[in-house]
């Protein structure tokens, strides 16, 4: 099973993991990884790949930062809410039964995740070890994942690297989505790109 093949919008899936209040508020650079998040969401709208938005334990940790789930309410695409208690999302009914109703009859072979949130050395990492152990391809979007301390989010994306996911960012997953000028939703992507830099 090869890892590092381009994306496609019909084998993809958005999820953004746990970007909740508390959290949101300690890990290094939240700025950035909410508004990569948004723009992520946005890219999936206008390339129509479904999106699964989850939160962990949102009674001790709060509910999604208001930006990101306003964002994640405008989608016409399909979405799915998951609240979860394990860390990781995999294993996690609710999850799969979102995945298997988002992409029907997608083998895990060919099923492309495209992955924000945080934090990058927990809820991330344990949901794309398992995912990768499955069959599935994973994307982790660098800009899009962080952790409390910028070491935490290093080491974290270097061992999910090492495991075979392949380490991205939101640009180059839209324009894999795209590969082609002539692609009728490139202005509309190029329109999101250049909306102010991300920080």
């Amino acid at each position: 099973m090869s890892f590092t093949k381009l994306l496609s919008p019909e084998n993809s899936l958005l999820v953004v993991i746990d970007l909740q209040g508390k959290l949101m508020d300690m890990v290094y650079r939240p700025q950035l990884v909410k508004q990569a998040t948004i723009r992520l969401m946005q890219l999936a709208e206008i390339f129509e790949v479904p999106v699964i938005l989850t939160e962990q334990y949102p009674k001790g940790l709060g509910t999604t930062h208001e930006d990101v789930r306003q964002a994640f309410d405008g989608l016409s695409v399909p979405t799915r809410f998951v609240e979860k208690l394990a860390f990781g999302c995999c294993g996690d009914s609710g999850f799969e039964q979102a995945v298997d109703e988002l992409r029907p009859g997608l083998p895990d072979s060919e099923l492309q995740l495209v992955v924000a949130g945080i934090e990058t050395h927990v809820c991330v990492m344990q949901t794309v070890l398992p995912s990768l152990e499955m069959g599935r391809q994973v994307h982790v979007c660098w800009e899009a994942v962080s952790g409390r301390g910028e070491e935490y989010r290093r080491h974290g994306l270097e061992r999910m690297q090492q495991a075979g996911a392949v380490i991205t960012n939101h640009e180059s997953v839209c324009f894999e989505w795209a590969r082609t000028k002539e692609h009728p939703q490139f202005k509309a992507m190029n329109q999101i790109l250049r909306e102010g830099q991300l920080h």
